[in-house]
């Protein structure tokens, strides 16, 4: 089996009684008029490849049924609330996903839905798999900045260049870290507050590594290298068990656009 991903943009205006459809689906379609809501789904679909195409499925048929069915959920939905004038909550999310999963249902041949992710702005998202549809993954990015040197004093100063290359360079090197948390959330309650999730992972973790050197100002790397792989695994252990009824999933660290580690626990 494999698994195909489409990322869908599309911009709601709760103002207007519907949306200006537009031509540019690289963007956002519905293109949404003035200020308007910008949203983005990803439909990952598993099944197999069928030898007469090379296809799970044609990725516009993708986009045509998820336009047709799911992206009118979340307008539709978010127009409703709006007009009532309530606060739309994570747990109004969910159950928008919830719906835009079922209208997805079988609609797709041989090959099914296996996992929605709404990106709620460009480092926030909700995420969910029609094998858990009882829970929810909810993520977050957070910046830090750092310095560390990698370094072994067990080896000698030949063998750490060799090993860690300009990594070992004896003053340090910085890195503009990005990590993003991923939380396991009960579908059926509203068990996660945006901000105290965020005052968690700030106090908890980032605030002993922003402009830090981790060689020397954080206690767990005066022993340990702290290399992508260490400080990812130093990160769940520092959040585990902190987020109240939501639990930790993952955590990824990215120390450059093309290097990143995850951990689960």
């Amino acid at each position: 089996m494999v698994r195909l991903a489409r990322q869908l943009r599309f911009s709601v205006n709760p103002f207007l009684e519907q949306d200006c459809l537009g031509f540019n689906a690289y963007t956002s379609r519905p293109a949404g008029e003035g200020l308007a809501i910008f949203l983005q789904l990803d439909v990952e679909i598993v099944g197999p490849v069928k030898p007469d195409t090379g296809f799970v499925i044609n990725v516009t048929e993708i986009d045509k049924v998820a336009r047709e069915y799911a992206v009118p959920v979340f307008a539709e939905q978010i127009r409703i609330l709006h007009r009532q004038g309530k606060h739309i909550g994570l747990d109004s999310v969910v159950q928008m996903l919830a719906l835009a999963r079922e209208r997805l249902t079988g609609k797709f041949g041989d090959a099914q839905v296996d996992r929605l992710t709404l990106k709620l702005n460009p480092f926030r998202k909700i995420t969910m798999d029609v094998r858990e549809p009882s829970v929810i993954y909810f993520s977050e990015k957070f910046e830090f900045a750092a310095m560390h040197k990698l370094w072994n004093d067990c080896f000698s100063q030949e063998q750490n260049f060799n090993v860690f290359g300009k990594c070992a360079n004896p003053t340090g090197h910085g890195h503009n870290y990005i990590i993003e948390v991923t939380v396991k959330v009960p579908a059926d309650e509203d068990g996660l507050q945006t901000g105290r999730f965020q005052q968690v992972v700030d106090s908890e973790l980032i605030a002993l590594v922003d402009h830090k050197n981790l060689n020397a100002d954080v206690a767990e790397f005066q022993k340990k290298i702290p290399t992508i792989e260490n400080l990812a695994t130093f990160a769940w252990a520092r959040l585990a068990g902190k987020f109240g009824p939501a639990a930790l999933h993952c955590v990824t660290v990215w120390e450059s656009d093309r290097t990143y580690c995850t951990y689960c626990g």
